[in-house]
């Protein structure tokens, strides 16, 4: 009897810190990284990195939104195919998609790039086609061959003809990346106890131009908030009139990182179409009085 209470006590506890840990948007439920990682090298200690003994979530993990400033457009990293190329050289007349990961992360980054190739799915926008996406490791001690086993994994998740022109991984030296996270507010930190880095998670709409436009947080996003934002981050230049419209009644808090309908905003839109339906049956009752006072007049001739 005693050990199945204990039992019972232990599954329950177990139940409710899932649950907390989900709920706290931490680990989703039943997520793994689709791609392995690569099996062997135990990579040493990254130089040049912020370290911490003691985490200071506050401190050294989270963004810092800088709407509005601009990339290192200069900034050289390496593609998955081992080439030098300038953080520039994507940023061309679509806006772009920036996820932040590190390629052997255990498990937050594999979830994260998992999470942004499932959300992009119910988007009629196709990666390639109305936008870019540009996932760039700062670990410096990573490799083009490993950027390329990850980029086929996630290229297949997603299952869009094309997108592998479009969707790019990249590696750098800690230079590039520390001007390229810093450009953007995200903060990281090795973590001396576990070996590993502690960061956020997130993706970054850039504009055409490069320059910061919109940042969305957790491990998945709402395909209305995507869409709306990629499309504003593109000047309006991709979507349909029903998309402009919608940005009426939505928009952007950068506080939570969702679009969300202002209660102003619905009251301004509801007073405009009342208007508009108060003309319209103005115009209408008018034609028909004219109507009705003409037919008269045509009977007797």
């Amino acid at each position: 009897m005693k050990g199945n209470l204990k039992s019972a006590v232990t599954g329950l506890v177990a139940m409710v810190a899932a649950a907390a840990i989900q709920a706290a948007g931490a680990i989703p439920a039943l997520a793994a990284d689709p791609v392995p990682a690569v099996a062997g090298d135990a990579a040493p200690r990254p130089a040049g990195e912020q370290r911490v003994q003691t985490l200071d979530p506050a401190k050294n993990i989270g963004f810092d939104q800088k709407l509005g400033a601009s990339l290192p457009l200069d900034a050289t990293f390496r593609d998955e195919a081992g080439a030098e190329v300038t953080l520039g050289s994507y940023f061309k007349d679509k806006p772009v998609i920036l996820s932040l990961a590190y390629y052997r992360c255990p498990m937050l980054c594999g979830l994260a790039l998992q999470g942004l190739a499932s959300s992009l799915k119910p988007l009629q926008f196709s990666i390639g086609r109305e936008f870019e996406v540009v996932t760039v490791s700062f670990d410096p001690r990573e490799t083009p061959a490993l950027a390329k086993e990850k980029k086929e994994g996630f290229i297949e998740l997603y299952g869009r003809p094309g997108a592998e022109r479009g969707w790019h991984f990249l590696t750098g030296d800690a230079e590039s990346i520390r001007r390229l996270t810093e450009a953007v507010g995200f903060r990281y930190a090795w973590d001396e106890e576990t070996q590993d880095y502690a960061h956020a998670t997130g993706v970054i709409l850039i504009t055409p131009d490069g320059r910061v436009s919109r940042y969305f947080f957790g491990v998945d996003y709402a395909a209305k908030d995507l869409r709306l934002g990629l499309i504003e981050t593109a000047g309006n230049k991709i979507g349909s009139l029903a998309d402009r419209l919608l940005l009426l009644c939505y928009q952007y808090d950068p506080h939570t990182g969702r679009y969300s309908a202002t209660a102003l905003v619905l009251v301004r839109v509801a007073s405009i179409l009342s208007a508009l339906a108060l003309a319209a049956f103005v115009v209408i009752m008018v034609r028909r009085e004219r109507r009705e006072h003409a037919a008269p007049g045509r009977a007797s001739a």
